[in-house]
């Protein structure tokens, strides 16, 4: 491996820890806001890493940039609207990813404009908590279980479509590798990643 690739990999490290505790405490906190205290009781409710983070989930995320965090586990069951309170909190992750991409992005432009430009190696570490919080945020809106998007598509569908939906999930690694070998991902990715980029530029034109 070269000493860049090595690089790399280390100047990814506070990205792929800040994009998968931040996206899962984002659930635990929607689903405790919203009346279940199920991600408290189970310690989830924290930023501390350890709560958060898979070690087998991070390797898999380095070595061949397809990994996971612990899951949050919920009961819709204590929500007072099910449906509408599953998708808020499948969302919240996401959101929070891109919330986190977009400050890092303001913080970047507003340290370059104002406070002289940052090392070539802050720059580089800002610019992959950027791109891995995006990356995670359109990643986890794919609609395959047990990605985000697949619970939000689920409570959307009438109860028997839904029903028939549930029973994917027993191939849904399968159904993921697949998608990650096939030229699809790189069909969702890049007009994502296009059109948050856009709306990032608008947002930046407002205070700059």
């Amino acid at each position: 491996m070269s000493d860049f690739s090595i690089l790399s990999l280390i100047a990814g490290i506070p990205g792929l820890i800040i994009a998968m505790v931040v996206h899962e405490y984002a659930h635990a906190r929607m689903a405790v806001t919203l009346g279940d205290f199920t991600p408290r009781l189970m310690g989830r409710l924290t930023l501390d890493p350890r709560a958060h983070i898979d070690p087998i989930g991070l390797l898999m995320l380095f070595l061949v940039r397809f990994g996971w965090a612990k899951p949050v586990t919920i009961n819709p069951n204590n929500f007072k609207q099910p449906r509408r309170d599953d998708i808020l909190v499948s969302v919240a992750g996401p959101a929070a990813n891109l919330i986190i991409a977009f400050v890092t992005l303001f913080l970047l432009v507003l340290f370059t404009k104002y406070a002289g430009r940052p090392s070539s190696g802050a720059i580089y570490v800002l610019r992959l908590i950027i791109i891995y919080n995006i990356n995670f945020a359109i990643f986890n809106m794919i609609p395959i279980p047990p990605l985000d998007g697949s619970h939000i598509l689920r409570e959307l569908l009438p109860r028997d479509l839904a029903y028939q939906f549930d029973r994917l999930e027993r191939y849904s690694f399968l159904i993921l590798i697949v998608f990650l070998m096939t030229p699809i991902l790189d069909w969702v990715f890049v007009p994502m990643q296009k059109m948050i980029w856009q709306l990032f530029t608008m947002l930046l034109g407002i205070f700059f």
